[in-house]
């Protein structure tokens, strides 16, 4: 309620948010897409997902909880893991894809914003100053929450490629409970904090990066 009331008294952070969700949900739903298909699953190309239109991967309502109040989806991109040739290696690879595209988002883009407060003069720009954070930060939002081993989240899939042999029962508890355990941490405020801290210290980290390549010319 907090966020939509924020946005209400500032319609203009609306606005600057936008393009950092679209560009956050489309390359990680492509990553994924194109991952399947360079390891021999043509689904989601066959069904038009392996594309930079946001279109094609955005949720209606799942959008609308991502700006709104900081929590959603994109549309899932189908995968048949018959088609891979070694299922567990390459599910893993998968669903990593989508969570390292956003890591590789949010980097590229630090170097813009550093480029832009250090060469450019544009600290001072609202506009910029808000639309390149936005970006670096949904992406590393984006990256880290999927990390996060519960179903139906990336990091679900990873573990359960890795372990799901040696404990079955807990998989099948995750599947059933996982969604219910999720919101549960989203509600507390747990998956936020952990969120806030995390993002502070890649996205310093990236920065110290990108400003000394900056610098560099």
């Amino acid at each position: 309620m907090s966020r939509i009331l924020y946005f209400f008294q500032n319609p203009l952070q609306l606005l600057y948010v936008l393009p950092a969700i679209l560009i956050g949900l489309t390359v990680h739903e492509w990553a994924h897409a194109y991952a399947a298909y360079r390891l021999g699953d043509s689904t989601a190309r066959n069904l038009g997902r392996m594309t930079l239109n946001p279109i094609a991967h955005i949720d209606p309502i799942g959008f609308l909880m991502l700006l709104l109040i900081g929590f959603g989806w994109a549309r899932p991109v189908p995968v048949n893991p018959r088609n891979f040739k070694n299922y567990r290696r390459d599910d893993i690879l998968v669903s990593l894809a989508g969570i390292g595209m956003n890591f590789v988002t949010a980097f590229l883009f630090s170097f813009i914003y550093v480029a832009g407060v250090l060469k450019w003069g544009l600290a001072t720009n609202e506009a910029f100053m808000n639309i390149f954070g936005s970006i670096i930060t949904i992406n590393l939002a984006l990256a880290i929450f999927n990390l996060i081993p519960i179903y139906p989240l990336d990091g679900s899939h990873v573990l359960e490629s890795l372990l799901v042999r040696k404990i079955p029962r807990f998989f099948m508890f995750l599947r059933q409970y996982g969604q219910w355990i999720l919101l549960g941490l989203l509600l507390l405020g747990v998956v936020s904090t952990v969120l806030g801290y995390l993002i502070s210290g890649i996205s310093s980290g990236f920065f110290s990066v990108a400003a000394w390549f900056v610098n560099l010319f």
